[in-house]
């Protein structure tokens, strides 16, 4: 048997799988089914696709996974949506290092959308917004520990991304969770959250409230690049070749 037909008869297998995994979402479409909806059983569904029993089941992982489906003993299959907290534990999972040139990308992004979105914000943002975010950093002087204080730094920012009132935004700012957290406790101390996150917090609240166009994109740029300090200090990665 040569190479090329034992790959063949290797991703056969696969394929078969990624088949029916393709036809339980066709039969998920065609049905109607929604959240709470009970698929067809094992039994039946192999009957349907005429596949075998360890091929259903390879494919009710993979939509496991994907958070599209529950699967419980003695209950079945049932339609749930959990896409968006399946991808953030993959992303989690994959994030171990955060290299210089991953905070500058990834703040990068973030000054798109806190900073360069002034505009927006400021058209959209309501008293009771400022007050909530007032309340989220106050609690940045009671939080005990740099990993709840982080938490509460990200709670912050993400409540000012609420403001903006889309949810597709907002949803990808919680992908990206696992890697700001990271970004944010980088060389920090709970005395520094303290100090200089909740006043560099209150600041950019101030200019909020004061709807202070140039001080506020100003301020927040300054906080959100802060962190370049530490990556340049402790870890000293080699510069770009220019």
């Amino acid at each position: 048997m040569n190479t090329s037909s034992l790959d063949v008869e290797e991703q056969e297998p696969r394929s078969v799988v990624d088949d029916v995994v393709a036809q339980m979402r066709e039969l998920i479409s065609e049905r109607g089914l929604t959240v709470g909806d009970q698929l067809p059983t094992e039994k039946e569904l192999c009957e349907a696709f005429g596949a075998s029993r360890n091929t259903v089941r390879e494919a009710m992982r993979i939509l496991k996974a994907y958070g599209v489906v529950k699967v419980r003993q003695k209950v079945g299959a049932t339609i749930v949506d959990n896409r968006m907290s399946s991808a953030m534990e993959m992303f989690s999972f994959n994030v171990m290092e955060i290299s210089r040139d991953t905070f500058s990308d990834i703040q990068g992004f973030r000054c798109l959308l806190e900073v360069s979105s002034v505009e927006e914000l400021f058209d959209k943002i309501t008293d009771e917004d400022i007050g909530d975010l007032r309340d989220i950093n106050a609690k940045l002087l009671t939080t005990e520990g740099v990993e709840f204080a982080a938490e509460q730094d990200f709670l912050f920012h993400t409540r000012l991304i609420q403001v903006l009132r889309n949810k597709a935004i907002l949803d990808v700012y919680g992908l990206m969770k696992p890697v700001i957290l990271r970004i944010i406790q980088k060389g920090k101390t709970r005395r520094t959250f303290e100090n200089d996150t909740y006043r560099e917090h209150e600041e950019v609240i101030d200019a909020i409230a004061a709807r202070d166009r140039i001080a506020y994109q100003y301020l927040m740029k300054t906080h959100l690049e802060a962190g370049y300090a530490h990556f340049n200090v402790t870890d000293p990665f080699p510069e770009k070749p220019k």
